[in-house]
């Protein structure tokens, strides 16, 4: 069965294609004299990719979203670079094609990277899929696996270090996110203050550090078409530094969402994601298949997941600010406070409460 993951390009999100076509086959020998096509991937609520084929020659393009952004947001040379340093040595990282600085192709800096196929799963299974419990466990699994592997990636062999810096990594984080939300702000939300002075104040001691992905999720993750158990490509590298495993480990647990969790935490960003499905771990027993899998002490866990939430409201709050600013008027982004709301008062709920 054929599956067709693009879409049209969205009013409004076009490229100039008469000079990403020329720009192109300059760098690219691939195009000879096939004309380019240009389609978009529907899902993400930041970035923008686009689908590049010309003949037989397929890649993906992204570019940072409409309007102005966060200082150091949405960087796509560093990206770049970090993509040439991680492919190496971790294979589901596509590999890079070239980086283009000239904003006047299509209006911001973009990088060009290899095109994966395979089965991006969200919010439902496609419907070939016959799904199972043990599929979904097995899926689980591969999720924690992958993430261990790229926790065990010696940083020291790539020049990753060289655009990071471990030590004080957290207290950096804590403090950097809780100033973009300052100045991102938009409505008064109960709960914010109290939620901010209990992560500076019970910054856990860091483990050794790794590459970390930073916004290890599912629908960032690739699946084979022949074995849906199986990840083919990990995409979104943007936040991808040398840091705090554990951070990582409470980003991945923050977008891991269960059936039992609070409704508005389940449709925040849309439909619940198939993760409410019977067989996929709980984030308790995620936890606890890393810390086999991994040898790591995962007792500060907690403290880990409640940021993750605060950072993903931060997230959330940036994005709605742009939505209110008229910076973008992408429709799905219109309730995006109450989103916000929920992070925050559920944050606060699990640092009250340690699993």
């Amino acid at each position: 069965m054929s599956f067709k993951d693009t879409i049209p390009v969205r009013k409004g999100e076009e490229l100039d294609h008469r000079k990403l076509e020329t720009y192109l086959r300059d760098y690219v020998q691939e195009l000879e004299e096939h004309s380019l096509e240009i389609e978009q991937f529907p899902s993400g609520h930041s970035n923008l990719t686009y689908s590049l084929k010309a003949g037989l020659w397929e890649a993906v393009l992204r570019r940072p979203p409409l309007g102005p952004v966060a200082p150091k947001a949405h960087d796509m040379k560093r990206e770049y670079y970090i993509l040439k340093e991680v492919h190496p040595v971790f294979p589901g990282a596509p590999k890079p094609i070239v980086f283009c600085e000239d904003e006047s192709i299509i209006g911001r800096p973009f990088f060009i990277m290899e095109r994966r196929h395979g089965i991006v799963i969200d919010t439902e299974f496609p419907p070939e899929i016959e799904v199972t419990a043990d599929i979904c466990r097995k899926i689980s699994e591969t999720m924690i696996h992958t993430l261990v592997d790229l926790h065990s990636i010696d940083y020291r062999s790539t020049r990753l270090i060289e655009i990071s810096r471990p030590e004080g990594f957290m207290e950096r984080q804590v403090n950097g996110w809780i100033g973009r939300y300052a100045k991102a702000k938009t409505d008064d939300i109960k709960g914010v203050e109290e939620l901010t002075n209990w992560l500076v104040k019970n910054v856990p001691t860091s483990p050794d550090p790794s590459v970390i992905h930073y916004d290890f999720k599912l629908n960032n993750s690739m699946f084979a078409h022949d074995d849906i158990t199986k990840i083919v490509g990990l995409f979104d590298w943007e936040m991808t530094t040398v840091g705090d495993p554990l951070a990582d480990l409470g980003v991945a647990l923050g977008y891991w969402i269960e059936d039992s969790d609070p409704d508005l935490l389940k449709i925040g960003f849309g439909k619940p994601p198939v993760t409410v499905l019977p067989g996929f771990m709980s984030r308790s027993e995620m936890v606890e298949h890393y810390a086999k899998k991994s040898g790591r002490d995962v007792s500060s866990v907690h403290y880990y997941l409640t940021f993750a939430y605060f950072k993903l409201a931060v997230i959330a709050q940036q994005i709605y600010y742009r939505y209110k600013k008229g910076q973008t008027k992408d429709a799905r982004f219109s309730k995006f406070n109450s989103t916000v709301a929920s992070l925050i008062h559920h944050g606060l709920s699990v640092s009250k409460e340690p699993f």
